[in-house]
């Protein structure tokens, strides 16, 4: 029996690229040894990407549509995605095809290599991208590597294919601020990386904004490690030691050495500017986990599915429902 590949494609506001990616994905399936099914998360779009998706007619494959009651951004759209599938291997496909179809031959390729791997994660090659995208990577990269999850890849991660029991276990344990790539990462298993070139988007604007790419970073670290909070600790006893060697460096002057000091009111202000400064910080950084803890504990829904439409060739079937993944 064939191998069946769920591939998965976050949607949002992408009406200029979904006749192009519709079917390329379709035409892609003629002929292959494994059988697709293409599953397409609307992540609250505004334009008519839901109606496209629905309206294609798709010869080859079998497709999903998924509509979000709201936007939850690219990664929970991605786990909506997993929460639908129903196939030996699911991967995740970008819908401005940035990567080449053949993406999936190369990961289907090297999840059957002697032994099989469990997850299979892609790094980008060449790539055509600006350069402050490419130095926020390699600097996102880096201290990821340093402080969260030591098995991510100086070159990040962009795309993966995972088998069943992967999936299942990503499933039974949603995440809302989160990263699902340091999720899977941080997993273990038997795993294998291939190099992927990238290209540059051809139509539409990229929906990763610098506001997106800040919260990843948090997310990340809040997530996955706790240097936030060793810096908080380091900065306090800093501060105290800096205090404790001024307050002998008085003394020594004013009891031996005689030496009188005048009144620094600005000097003042300027110490408990700093002091105040870094003690805000602080219970910033320390809010931060604890609101996570918060959001949690309430085992509010990570996502909503509004619709579901199915595609074959027998025609088009929606199911209404709501889909409750909890946190935890």
């Amino acid at each position: 029996m064939a191998a069946t590949i769920s591939v998965i494609t976050p949607v949002f506001n992408e009406t200029e690229n979904i006749e192009d990616l519709c079917r390329t994905l379709d035409e892609f399936a003629v002929g292959k040894a494994y059988a697709l099914e293409l599953i397409f998360v609307d992540d609250g779009s505004k334009d008519d990407s839901f109606a496209k998706l629905t309206a294609y007619p798709f010869q080859h494959t079998q497709a999903k549509v998924i509509s979000l009651s709201q936007n939850c951004g690219s990664h929970i759209a991605i786990r909506a995605g997993l929460s639908v599938a129903d196939t030996d291997y699911s991967m995740l496909f970008s819908a401005d095809l940035q990567e080449p179809v053949e993406l999936i031959d190369m990961l289907y390729d090297k999840m059957m290599e002697t032994g099989g791997y469990d997850i299979v994660y892609v790094q980008k090659g060449a790539t055509k991208v600006s350069g402050h995208e490419s130095l926020f990577s390699k600097l996102y990269a880096k201290m990821v590597q340093k402080h969260a999850v030591s098995s991510f890849p100086a070159g990040g991660v962009n795309n993966f294919m995972l088998t069943r029991r992967i999936r299942e276990i990503i499933n039974a344990a949603p995440e809302r601020n989160s990263s699902i790539f340091l999720q899977l990462l941080s997993l273990g298993f038997h795993t294998a990386m291939v190099t992927c070139d990238y290209n540059a988007r051809k139509r539409g604007k990229s929906k990763w904004t610098l506001s997106k790419k800040i919260k990843l970073l948090v997310d990340s670290f809040v997530s996955f490690s706790f240097f936030p909070l060793q810096m908080v600790t380091l900065a306090g006893m800093l501060l105290f030691l800096a205090g404790l060697v001024y307050a002998v460096y008085i003394l020594v002057m004013k009891l031996l050495v005689g030496y009188a000091f005048e009144a620094g009111f600005p000097s003042l202000i300027a110490i408990l500017l700093v002091g105040f400064g870094i003690t805000n910080l602080s219970l910033g950084i320390i809010a931060e986990y604890l609101w996570r803890t918060l959001d949690a504990s309430r085992n509010r829904p990570v996502f909503l599915i509004d619709r579901l439409v199915q595609i074959d060739k027998d025609g088009v079937s929606e199911k209404k429902r709501e889909t409750p993944e909890r946190d935890g």
